[in-house]
């Protein structure tokens, strides 16, 4: 065999390595809530299993999770609407909870939920149903699932209804998929760019 042969039958990929893509930080706060049991076996299970594979996939895809922890709670107003203590509204909130507010569950025992609520940008993670990573492009980390309904932008807008609500979850899910398995996050991450430039200038919008 010739050098040029050999050369040609040598893949371009294994000549010019691919390179990772610039680390991108998010800030985030989580905050647990005070009513939570801090011995239970479900908020050990999620600082044990739920939140490092959540942090790992994002790591792996070049999104990086700046995080700060502390404790809040979640607590309920006269009317049934949630009351949140320990939000920030200058970034992204995780409240780690037992179960979501009763006025947004309605009795259908959800893992998680992502809003825009009085100004915060909150994603829930119920304790009581949250998982680590199950079915491919069925049932993913919940923490992953609720984090990159923020990062993709769902956030900024309420959940329509039947079938559009249905392809926005899936898409979800397979975006996902794609980080556990392969750690593709191309499209997350250039999507993570455009949320964390997005909520930078609504928070200056209102200050």
């Amino acid at each position: 065999m010739t050098r040029r042969q050999f050369l040609s039958a040598v893949p371009a990929a294994a000549w010019f390595p691919t390179r990772k893509p610039e680390r991108l930080a998010v800030p985030l706060r989580i905050i647990v809530d005070s009513r939570t049991n801090p011995n239970g076996a479900p908020l050990k299970r999620f600082w044990s299993r739920i939140w490092p594979q959540t942090a790992g996939d994002f790591e792996a895809c070049g999104i990086h999770l700046d995080t700060s922890v502390t404790t809040g709670e979640v607590r309920r107003s006269p009317g049934g609407k949630p009351i949140f203590v320990g939000l920030d509204r200058h970034i992204l909130n995780l409240v780690v909870t037992d179960q979501i507010p009763m006025q947004w569950d309605r009795a259908r025992a959800l893992s998680g939920v992502t809003t825009h609520y009085q100004e915060y940008f909150v994603c829930i993670v119920a304790l009581n149903y949250a998982h680590t990573h199950q079915i491919p492009f069925l049932s993913v980390n919940t923490c992953l699932h609720e984090l990159l309904h923020a990062f993709l932008s769902d956030i900024f807008e309420d959940r329509p209804a039947g079938v559009k609500g249905n392809t926005r979850e899936f898409r979800v899910d397979w975006y996902a998929t794609r980080m556990w398995l392969f750690h593709d996050g191309a499209q997350v991450r250039r999507a993570t760019k455009a949320y964390v430039e997005r909520i930078r200038a609504e928070v200056a919008a209102r200050s």
